[in-house]
């Protein structure tokens, strides 16, 4: 999953499967991909947590399921951007996009928007093409 010691997607979207995958039943396996000292943002929020102990103690007090589903990372060097949808408690799936910072192979800051979707205008379409 690394070249040289260099970060790339496959890694990157492992260590996101793998925070997804355990947040319910092991929560420290869950977190270790960052570093201690991390910061967790929500801008769209205003929310801003320091330190690893901080996101473990939170998200184990989440009040309802998520389905997450990355549907593609990209980036280079230390910054890694993932985009995702979430479904929370059963409802719809959200658009979210993950942008992962990292500091020796372990994430120092990670930075999450998560909106709803909308019907592309019609007006446009003749210029957009097919994902």
């Amino acid at each position: 999953m690394k070249v040289c010691g260099v970060m790339d997607a496959g890694t990157v979207r492992g260590m996101l499967q793998q925070h997804f995958e355990f947040a319910s039943s092991d929560p420290d396996r869950a977190h270790a991909m960052y570093h201690d000292d991390a910061v967790l943002e929500f801008p769209q929020s205003g929310e801003r947590f320091v330190g690893v102990d901080n996101f473990r103690a939170w998200r184990s007090e989440y009040p309802v399921p998520t389905v997450p589903e990355i549907n593609e990372v990209r980036g280079a060097g230390d910054v890694w951007v993932a985009q995702l949808t979430i479904a929370y408690g059963g409802g719809p799936a959200q658009f979210g996009v993950d942008i992962l910072e990292f500091r020796d192979d372990k994430i120092v800051r990670e930075t999450i928007y998560v909106s709803e979707g909308w019907e592309a205008p019609e007006w446009r379409a003749q210029w957009a093409s097919a994902r």
